[in-house]
């Protein structure tokens, strides 16, 4: 019995292998960030436009959303989405921006926690 169990672990990381290998690298990592399928989808250009008032509230200037370009998201205890924004300054110079936004829906928490350019991505 005790020579089962190693074979019995060795067919199951086998196994494993070898479904890893069937999906090409394509399955998801638990946790991991993966691409949104839809940024036009109404929800993601309103969180979008929703973290740049955040953002122009906390930093006080007078950024304008425009868009979400693209963007990522990530499970968690809620979501975490990485937005890919333009927005536009006071002086009408549109610039890209990265905003990740935590929400939680069923507790209708939504949080800003953090705000750059995107050169810095």
């Amino acid at each position: 019995m005790a020579k089962a169990k190693p074979l019995l672990l060795l067919a199951l990381l086998a196994a494993t292998l070898a479904v890893t290998a069937a999906l090409g690298g394509r399955g998801r990592i638990v946790g991991g960030w993966g691409p949104i399928g839809d940024v036009t989808d109404p929800h993601i250009q309103e969180l979008g436009g929703w973290a740049v008032t955040q953002h122009a509230k906390l930093a006080g200037d007078r950024l304008q959303f425009r868009r979400v370009t693209r963007g990522e998201q990530q499970v968690v205890s809620g979501k975490n989405y990485r937005l890919f924004v333009d927005a536009v300054d006071g002086t009408g110079k549109s610039a890209p921006y990265v905003a990740v936004v935590y929400e939680q829906s069923w507790t209708r928490t939504r949080r800003l926690t953090s705000f750059k350019p995107a050169a810095n991505y």
